[in-house]
């Protein structure tokens, strides 16, 4: 039975749950419950504090788990690998402090760094040589400066709205790209390619859908050209022997655009699904 760690509360809890859900798994009906069972699907879920999930997974104790890149590389577990990405809980991690005093990672040498990732934020130092004195927060790290604990903060950057608001100017390189990953313990685990299968049709049906127009037969190459589909579209003949059907799989993103498109073509009855599940 494949053991699969999920986060129990946090920005990862709700979407990773639902895209589990989504992918047919058995979910827990109580917030407070810790471990589900799903026999049907020879799967069984362990709800843990998302940090812990990479140790819990670099053990072995775990097979599998969700968690954010950020977190993994945090909790400096080498055994845990990643092995594909979700596509949600996107971050990006960067340095600030008052504006003018400091320009580069370069600059942080012998300064107070705070940060709720120190491990994250030491080994990016280091590997561009340099040294600083870590100040481990479990929130509101942007106050830190203010409040006299820190000369910078490493953290998690959106719009860049709330560090501004705290007096503080994004410096330096780009610390790391997150999102919501899926790790796995050393070696081969069973059961963790139909996990995969699963997950990857869940991102399929959240990024695409399927479009179904009816166009005359002689304008099926320049509709091709507009829609190409994943592979090449599905063209079926109509009871006029001048029109066909066609059906293909395009990006939801921009799907507005290739209806106008295809309606400037010539091409009418034109109707978008949305995709449930899928195994490409």
């Amino acid at each position: 039975m494949l053991r699969i760690a999920v986060p129990n509360k946090g920005s990862l809890s709700e979407t990773a749950a639902e895209m589990l859900a989504e992918a047919g798994y058995a979910g827990r009906r109580d917030a407070k419950t810790l471990h589900v069972v799903d026999a049907e699907n020879d799967v069984e879920f362990f709800f843990l504090r998302p940090r812990d999930i990479a140790t819990y997974v670099a053990s072995g104790a775990l097979d599998v788990g969700i968690t954010g890149r950020d977190l993994l590389r945090d909790v400096r577990r080498p055994d845990a690998r990643e092995i594909e990405q979700l596509g949600f809980a996107r971050s990006t991690f960067r340095f600030a402090a008052p504006p003018g005093r400091f320009r580069t990672v370069q600059d942080l040498a012998g300064v107070r760094v705070a940060s709720a990732y120190p491990g994250l934020v030491d080994d990016f130092l280091r590997e561009h040589g340099v040294e600083a004195e870590l100040v481990p927060l479990d929130g509101a790290v942007e106050s830190a400066v203010r409040l006299g604990v820190a000369d910078v903060i490493a953290d998690v950057v959106e719009t860049g709205t709330t560090l501004r608001q705290a007096g503080l100017e994004i410096f330096g390189p780009v610390i790391i790209e997150s999102e919501a990953v899926l790790i796995s313990r050393p070696g081969d685990v069973e059961g963790t390619d139909t996990l995969l299968r699963r997950l990857r049709g869940v991102m399929v049906a959240h990024r695409f859908v399927l479009l179904d127009f009816d166009l005359p037969a002689d304008l099926v190459e320049q509709a091709a050209e507009i829609a190409p589909g994943r592979e090449s579209p599905t063209v079926s003949p109509l009871r006029d022997p001048a029109w066909v059907a066609v059906r293909v799989m395009i990006p939801r993103r921009g799907m507005n655009q290739v209806m106008d498109q295809l309606y400037a073509l010539g091409a009418r009855a034109i109707l978008v699904t949305a995709i449930h599940a899928a195994r490409l």
